[in-house]
């Protein structure tokens, strides 16, 4: 197990003896550390980092082996054969692999480092503003320590967060977002195994409708190059509008006693982040969760039309997904109380309508042309009615929605090409 800075409820984590000088002085020496080192960013990702892994290590996290490996690439290459006929993309998979659930945190972490840090830091700087102003210039350089402080406690609950996912995710995409590097499709053999048994179905059916969805996610976020971007945008503009509640946090601070590091261990995190209920905020939520149904609901819709009758469990799987992605599991609901992220398509059963209406009104060429072009992808009003939507004509040239930042300006002004013509 990695040396983990106390102060975090890890599995058998135990607080140090003040008797014994050992442990007293290995505690001394990981504190140090975490001060000295406390990371370039408001989290400390390598004890998050630490920290999932020792909670893995403790719950087991077998290592993939040979027949899994090629189980998962089989099942990979099978999927990509069988969604083929079903969708105008070619293949984006670059690379089929198996990981087990540490190699899913440590080849996701630069993703989650983009959506949490502004999260985060709000966080650390809303820590700071407690101390009293009179007292912030006595404490001088010691004032860096409370962001210290901070990004480590918000570091350990993130790496406990994300044990948790790893712990229940099947696959790279599996909860919607390109975590991955991009064109590496991956699957996570022991979970898949452990879900497959709480559904009483086939391993290899299950692991075929996974590689199945997560060949599609490839697809799509390879083959549509705004798309990556565009989701992660939507998820990073409605974190920008949630507001620190500062008195869960000096209430969390106020738990702890210096001089009990036990006290560290039960402080809990949860709750400190709110939504702004303004409508910038709930516009904000309705574009990140409609990108989740677009992008949830294409990838179900495909995935179904390609197993059709060759998958026996289809229809059991597709069931069980739908359900999972639109609750979200326990794991995915204990990080959306820590960062205040919700990443659930609530309308994934519409925008799959929707996707199959498109494709029953315009064939597969019609419905996979409409990333072409954020702007031509249906809107959270379309979901209401789906027939309106898909038996639209688009009577418009792709190419000038990209033109329309050199529209003429309205007021009469000639733009900068016109200055240079008249020049």
């Amino acid at each position: 197990m990695p040396d983990i800075p106390f102060g975090f409820s890890l599995p058998g984590a135990q607080p140090p003896d003040p008797s014994d000088p050992q442990q007293m002085q290995q505690f001394m020496n990981q504190l140090q550390q975490m001060f000295a080192a406390p990371g370039s960013g408001p989290v400390n990702w390598d004890l998050a980092r630490q920290v999932a892994a020792s909670q893995l290590s403790a719950t087991g996290d077998p290592a993939v082996n040979m027949y899994e490996h090629n189980a998962v690439s089989e099942a990979l290459r099978l999927a990509d054969l069988w969604l083929d006929p079903v969708t105008a993309m070619p293949s984006g998979i670059r690379d089929a692999t198996a990981w087990n659930r540490n190699e899913w945190v440590y080849n996701t972490l630069d993703v989650w480092k983009k959506l949490c840090d502004p999260i985060a830091g709000r966080m650390v700087g809303a820590m700071g503003d407690l101390v009293p102003e009179e007292a912030r210039a006595q404490l001088g350089p010691m004032q860096s320590m409370v962001a210290t402080l901070g990004g480590a406690l918000f570091g350990g609950q993130l790496g406990q967060a994300l044990g948790q996912l790893a712990a229940e995710v099947l696959s790279a995409g599996d909860i919607g977002l390109p975590l991955g590097p991009a064109g590496t499709a991956a699957l996570v053999p022991a979970n898949i195994k452990a879900y497959g048994d709480g559904l009483e179905l086939p391993e290899d059916q299950v692991r075929l409708y996974v590689a199945l969805r997560e060949a599609a996610h490839q697809r799509l976020f390879q083959h549509v190059p705004w798309l990556r971007a565009h989701v992660l945008n939507a998820v990073e503009t409605y974190a920008n509008g949630i507001t620190v509640n500062r008195e869960a946090i000096e209430e969390a601070m106020s738990r702890v006693d210096p001089q009990d590091p036990e006290s560290m261990q039960a402080m809990a995190l949860e709750g400190i982040f709110t939504p702004e209920d303004t409508p910038q905020q709930k516009a904000s939520l309705a574009r990140l969760e409609t990108a989740l149904a677009l992008v949830e609901g294409w990838v179900g819709h495909v995935v179904d039309s390609a197993a059709g009758d060759r998958l026996p469990s289809v229809g059991a799987l597709g069931e069980a997904f739908r359900r999972r992605r639109a609750a979200g599991g326990p794991a995915e609901q204990t990080f959306a109380a820590l960062v205040g992220l919700e990443l659930r398509p609530r309308r994934l059963r519409e925008a799959g309508a929707l996707w199959t209406a498109v494709t029953d009104a315009r064939g597969v060429q019609g419905r996979d042309a409409l990333w072409d072009h954020p702007d031509l992808l249906p809107t959270d009003d379309d979901f209401a009615d789906p027939q309106k939507f898909a038996q639209a004509k688009l009577d418009w040239d792709i190419s000038e929605l990209d033109n329309l930042g050199n529209a003429p300006d309205p007021s009469g002004s000639p733009d900068e090409t016109d200055k240079k013509d008249k020049e």
